[in-house]
């Protein structure tokens, strides 16, 4: 986990013009920052607090190779100026693996070979838990259709849905039966599918 702050005191002086005063959790660490308005959400991992796992691909939201999570929900943070997102919860790669363990996903990713130069992998991983979190994904065929935001130029399509597919399944066996309440139980729903 990010321990290591780059921040400036919080204080209640007035910023110089121009500059805006904000607060963000990224990672599980405070930042109180100060920033020109225009920054994006991307830019300022990057460039400020160089965390470089989340990358600049088209910058204009249309790759998903800058996808990080915003208080859970993927967004793609090239399109996020940094100052609407005040107060907020930020998540980017580097956040995910716990005690030198990967996250369940990453790991999803290095077991189905889901990558080649790995340019994409980091937004495809934050893209696929936002998009597990979401709970539209009941079949592969519906991540696939809900990953299709986050381009791999080099074309580890199947992989990704294999490995996205297969933390989805392994969700889906640890959550309680829901048949004691009338529901179709997650083995009755995949077996449907």
């Amino acid at each position: 986990m990010h321990t290591v702050t780059r921040t400036e005191p919080p204080d209640t002086a007035a910023a110089p013009a121009g500059i805006v005063p904000l607060e963000l959790t990224i990672n599980g660490a405070r930042h109180a920052l100060r920033l020109e308005p225009w920054t994006s959400l991307l830019d300022l991992l990057r460039e400020h607090l160089q965390l470089t796992g989340t990358k600049k691909g088209c910058d204009h939201g249309q790759c998903g190779a800058c996808t990080v999570l915003v208080n859970g929900t993927r967004i793609n943070a090239c399109l996020a100026l940094a100052v609407a997102l005040d107060g907020a919860e930020i998540t980017t790669v580097e956040g995910l693996a716990r005690d030198g363990e990967l996250h369940p996903m990453q790991q999803a990713f290095v077991d189905h070979d889901a990558l080649q130069c790995g340019y994409c992998t980091p937004g495809q991983i934050c893209s696929a838990l936002g998009l597990l979190d979401e709970g539209h994904a009941h079949c592969r065929d519906d991540v696939r259709e809900q990953m299709s935001g986050n381009l791999c130029r080099c074309g580890a399509y199947v992989n990704i849905a294999n490995a996205v597919d297969a933390v989805r399944r392994e969700q889906a066996c640890s959550q309680p039966d829901s048949a004691a309440n009338g529901q179709p139980t997650n083995a009755a729903r995949e077996h449907a599918r």
